[in-house]
Order: C-alpha cells, then structure tokens, then sequence
C-alpha cells in the first residue's frame, strides 16, 4: 500500500505541476476539447495510455454450471434481460474495467472502476448508434473516464454522462444489475453463463488493501468526512433525491424499510460476497457482503415491510419469503416480484464527490471503521 501511496503523491505532484509523466491527459486525443461540461483541470492522468487496460470487445462466455475456477463468494456483476442471464467475474473486471456486449440483443457496456468500487451497466447505444467504449488512462474524481471509438468523446463512469468532446451533456441509461457473489447467481440462474477473461491468470486483486485506505487514490476533490473514504455505500436516486445507506448499519440491520420522496423502499443486505480489493487472492478477502434497493410496492398498489428473520427476508403482511433479487419464493406471495431501484455499493469518497448532497442513513457506530 504505500508503494501505492507513494506513486499516487508523485503523480499527483506532477499533475498539478501541468507536467504530467504520462504525457498529459489530452495528448494525443482527437476530441473537441472546445465542448466540455466539466473543468478539464479536474482530469488527471491515471498513469496508462488510452486502452492499457484493456477493454473486452469479443467477451467470451461458459455455463455457470461448468465454472470451476470461481468460488462462491466471488463478487459478479450479474445482469438479466428477458431471460439471458450473465455473470461478469470482478476478477475480470480489475484488469479490464469495460466490457463491451450485447444481452438479449441490447449493446451494454459492463463498467466497474476498481478505484472507486464503482460498477455499473449502460445502455451504449446514442441516438440509435452502438458505441464502442474504451479505457481513456484518465480520472476524474479517481473515477474511470470511458471513451468512445466514434467521436473520441469522454464519458464519467460514475455517471454514464458525456462531458468532453462531440457528445458532452449526453447520458447512457443505466441498466439494472446486481454486485453479488457468483453463488447466489448460479443458484438463481442454473442456465445463467459467465464471462471468460481472454488473459487468463484471473483471481488475483492488483489493488491489495486498498478497501481499508484512507487516502484514495489520485483524488483531488474534497472528502465527505461523514464516513471512512472508502467505506461501502448502497447509493441511488430515489426520484429527485440522491441517499445512501452504508454498509456498516447494513450488517447489523439487514433489512432497512424507508420512505424517500414520498417513494416507499426497503433495502436487502445479505453476507456472503468477498471484496475485489482486499487480499491479492480476492476469493479469500474478507466478506462484505451485497445490498439492493428494491420499492416496496406492489403493482396492486400495496406497499409491504420486510423483515429480517432466521436469514431470511419475510414479508410483515403476509408472511412471504423473498430473495436478495426482491422476488418472493414461498407464501401467499410466491411468484411476485419488487421493483428494484437503481443503486450501487460505491465506495463513499466517490459517490459523495459526484453527489455532494446525498442524504446518508444513519451509519452505524462503526461508520469509520473497515
């Protein structure tokens, strides 16, 4: 960690300077630098050229059931669209950050930025065209700056918004997805395929310890001190309202029923999903589990409360079981399914820095703590 410490200060030294080591991040660019929505001084290089890290453009796939090199915990970030089920292994993810493919015939990009534990899925078709998005080498925020292949445009990961460049103030739509472990995705979906990296040597974390430090990295914008930097946030909006509940209450109060923008939601929290960023073997990092928002009504107009009981998710009206997937699976209930909510599990740094006045739950006495 504190070779990591150590680079990122000489970096960010260099940067300020305006005499980056890597060339500075517009060299070299074919982008309209006149159209941006940011600060272009907000970006800074990340120490690797345009596609180091490599995106997957021809992502390759096997059966879950045939997988044999994924533990149970391993964290995926798990999509399902009308039935095509997929996996992408965040042991993947670190050392490719974007994947470029189509799920029930919808162009996605599967982005997760390791530096932020930022991941989420768009939509990367604009104005009926299918991009092809990249890995700039550039960081805003320490948040991945994508980039597309047909205008050389820079786009926010956290965000999925345009901000330098031919398309700025344009935004992917986020796609639902879920951060869980590869167990329970191949429980839920026994037919369900999961991503095959095209380096190979997969499993180990390049970013050891990094979950557990207070001082992340190539960050230049101010820290929400209400929790540790990088502490787990389920985050979202909730109609106009941005709100984040964090993990350290979630562990001890697995089910969480709210009421934001007069929108009614319960939060799940289930153990069982090792972080992407502690030990250098991420299958025996430690566990922090996943967390999802979902509404808690029903397309009857009912609005139920959850409860947490004997590890299980119980409906208080009539007694159904749920799922971390917000779908009921024995009661009066069987068959019913909640609406989820778009959030993610970022670390608090990150999202606080793109969301300044996001109200945070409660967070527990152990807020900063890891």
């Amino acid at each position: 960690m504190r070779k990591l410490a150590a680079l990122a200060l000489v970096a960010l030294a260099l940067a300020l300077l305006g005499r980056d080591v890597f060339g500075g991040p517009r060299s070299g660019w074919n982008t309209d630098f006149d159209r941006a929505i940011i600060d272009l001084d907000e970006v800074m290089s990340g120490g690797v050229p345009r596609d180091g890290i490599p995106p997957i453009d021809d992502p390759q796939f096997l059966a879950a059931q045939k997988v044999t090199d994924l533990a149970a915990q391993s964290p995926v970030i798990a999509v399902n669209f009308e039935g095509d089920a997929r996996a992408y292994p965040l042991e993947v993810l670190t050392r490719h950050e974007i994947v470029n493919d189509i799920v029930a015939g919808i162009p996605v990009a599967v982005t997760f930025c390791p530096l932020c534990n930022s991941a989420l899925v768009y939509d990367r078709r604009v104005d009926g065209e299918a991009l092809r998005f990249g890995v700039s080498g550039n960081l805003r925020y320490s948040d991945l700056i994508m980039w597309d292949s047909s205008s050389e445009s820079w786009w926010q990961q956290m965000t999925g918004e345009a901000i330098v460049g031919a398309y700025s103030g344009y935004r992917l739509k986020m796609l639902p997805s879920q951060l869980i472990s590869f167990g329970v995705f191949r429980e839920r979906y026994p037919d369900g395929l999961a991503l095959r990296g095209p380096l190979g040597m997969y499993g180990q974390n390049p970013y050891r310890g990094y979950d557990s430090d207070s001082s992340p990295f190539l960050f230049a914008g101010p820290l929400d001190e209400r929790l540790h930097p990088t502490a787990r946030a389920l985050a979202g909006k909730v109609g106009e309202e941005d709100v984040a509940y964090p993990f350290s209450r979630l562990r001890q109060e697995p089910v969480i029923n709210d009421s934001v923008n007069s929108t009614d939601i319960v939060v799940f929290w289930q153990a069982g999903a090792a972080s992407a960023l502690d030990r250098t073997d991420i299958d025996s990092s430690r566990d922090v589990g996943m967390a999802l928002m979902y509404s808690r009504r029903l397309n009857d107009g009912r609005s139920l409360t959850f409860r947490h009981q004997d590890g299980s998710f119980l409906d208080n009206e009539t007694g159904s079981r749920w799922n971390i997937f917000g779908e009921a699976v024995a009661g009066p209930l069987q068959g019913a399914a909640l609406r989820q909510i778009q959030a993610a599990a970022h670390f608090w740094f990150a999202w606080a820095a793109f969301h300044p006045d996001t109200i945070l739950k409660d967070p527990g006495p152990d807020a900063q703590e890891q």
